[in-house]
């Protein structure tokens, strides 16, 4: 019995620190870490960290491990292995791996926004936080190597999450367990010792899918040189860029021929709308299903699904009724803007300029870098980077926008268009001076599109990652996830196929208005 009551009574207690841990603000458990690694003043001084060590591996082959990060994002992880050298690296613009093969190819999808966000958390230092649009929430109360650790849920702005464990007593860093570049990873952290003013490991145990390598670090240093090269693609991986101006005046020629193409097709929109807290949790979530057709340029879309559910008939008449009256809308801003140009061009004014964003744009405000040929989607594309032009100084609005992006492109050069764009905000950008909104630093957009039927390049997928605070007041951290299908050639027969799903009742009548095409209905 009184074993029992031992039992008992240590359980109690374990469940009373697990539940006062539990109600602890995330954010504590992070101050008291950044102050036994060395301050906030030191870590974020950190521009630059270097960790290398060697290990062996079961069958007593030598190895080599390397890490090296830079501020703001950089990231770049190497091992050795024999004759094998496994590399993983975000370039601030791109993500890139090296495979066993010694393949370099640039990552996509999850398994590059893994890498981008192993770069934004080594090298923020969970300093600021919330600056750094990091949601940091309280997982679990656990146990490390038999000590006790509190378990924390890392998540960046793109919705990666990772989970980081802090030893209860030294409060620094213990274990990091985390999806990187599609392979699932946890590390061990032991034998900290100070390094110009900040505490880093000396022994680390990496488990990297069904590998383990015990690494001896022999060096680490902070704010050692480490340029910019060691994060871009190898230059033997890399080719002669064409000449940008021809080749972006040639995609914009051939997407204007398409956008007349593009009229004859329609399809379905999926978009699936995520609401973070500041802790990282989803706290809102919205789908809605579209159909959609082109019209003067534009994408008409009516409103279909809701969560699921198709609109009640009142609901889709006035969904109905808006596609009608956004219809008129494009046919009058068209008719006025055609006409402001006849009369600008009989009074011999030249034509002014409008806010768009033109290829000219980019090829001012931006700089390309690292450019590749590689297999995307089964097609040969060339691949860069691009990041904004220093020496440019932005005027208009859409100069402004583009100037403060950076990311990476794929272009189908035979067929003269963008397979796919990623690219973010490098800083904060202001709307009328901030008070109407700013759209903050990291917010990003993923844009991919195909070639149909052997005659016009349609968007396939969209992704949004947007942080903004609408005037001076709430802040919100949205992502956006939009999928395009069910393409068809665009004729009277087939329209009601495609505007409905497979599951709809018969389709109420269109609401009567001047719309020469009458994809309205559910």
């Amino acid at each position: 019995m009184p074993t029992r009551k031992l039992a008992l009574t240590t359980a109690l207690c374990l469940t009373a620190f697990a539940a006062g841990a539990s109600a602890q603000d995330a954010q504590k458990i992070v101050e008291q870490y950044i102050k036994a690694a060395g301050g906030s003043k030191a870590l974020s001084q950190a521009k630059t960290i270097t960790i290398e060590g060697t290990f062996h591996t079961a069958d007593d082959k030598a190895g080599t491990f390397t890490l090296n990060t830079r501020q703001p994002n950089r990231f770049y992880s190497e091992l050795v292995v024999g004759d094998t050298n496994l590399i993983e690296a975000y370039n601030g613009k791109s993500a890139w791996h090296r495979t066993a093969n010694g393949e370099f190819a640039t990552l996509v999808g999850a398994e590059g926004s893994q890498l981008e966000a192993a770069g934004q958390y080594y090298n923020s230092h969970l300093v600021d936080a919330k600056k750094n649009k990091i949601g940091l929430g309280f997982a679990a109360f656990s146990k490390v190597r038999g000590r006790d650790a509190l378990e924390i849920e890392v998540t960046t702005m793109t919705g990666v999450k990772r989970h980081v464990f802090f030893d209860s007593q030294t409060r620094l860093i213990v274990q990091e367990a985390a999806t990187v570049g599609g392979i699932d990873e946890q590390i061990l952290y032991d034998d900290y010792r100070p390094v110009n003013g900040l505490k880093l490991p000396y022994k680390i145990e990496l488990h990297r899918g069904s590998e383990t390598y015990d690494i001896a670090v022999t060096r680490a240093e902070v704010n050692a040189a480490v340029g910019e090269r060691v994060f871009d693609f190898p230059k033997k991986s890399q080719v002669q860029l064409p000449d940008l101006k021809t080749l972006f005046k040639e995609i914009d020629e051939n997407q204007k021929a398409l956008d007349k193409l593009k009229e004859n097709y329609a399809g379905t929109r999926n978009e699936e709308e995520t609401e973070y807290d500041k802790t990282g949790k989803i706290s809102k979530r919205e789908l809605h299903e579209y159909t959609f057709f082109y019209w003067r340029g534009h994408e008409v879309s009516t409103l279909v699904k809701k969560d699921g559910k198709l609109l009640s008939e009142e609901e889709q008449k006035k969904e109905n009724e808006k596609v009608q009256k956004e219809i008129q809308d494009i046919e009058k801003r068209d008719a006025k803007k055609e006409a402001k140009e006849e009369k600008a061009k009989d009074e011999g004014k030249e034509k002014k300029e409008d806010d768009d964003v033109g290829i000219e744009t980019f090829l001012r405000a931006c700089q390309f870098v690292n450019p590749r040929r590689e297999r995307f989607r089964g097609q040969d594309v060339l691949v860069f980077d691009f990041e904004p032009n220093p020496e440019f100084k932005p005027h208009k609005l859409a100069e402004k926008v583009v100037h403060q992006l950076a990311g990476v492109v794929w272009i189908d050069e035979k067929a003269h268009d963008v397979a796919r764009l990623e690219a973010y905000f490098v800083g904060d950008f202001r709307f009328g001076g901030g008070l109407i909104a700013n759209l903050q630093r990291g917010t990003s957009f993923v844009f991919e599109q195909a070639y149909i039927n052997n005659e016009v390049w349609l968007p396939t997928y969209e992704e949004a990652h947007v942080g903004v605070r609408v005037l001076l007041v709430k802040a919100f951290k949205v992502n956006e996830v939009t999928r395009y299908s069910d393409y068809k050639k665009f004729n009277v027969e087939s329209i009601a196929s495609i505007a409905k799903p497979k599951d709809a009742p018969n389709p109420p009548a269109a609401a009567e208005g001047p719309a020469p095409k009458p994809p309205l209905t559910n």
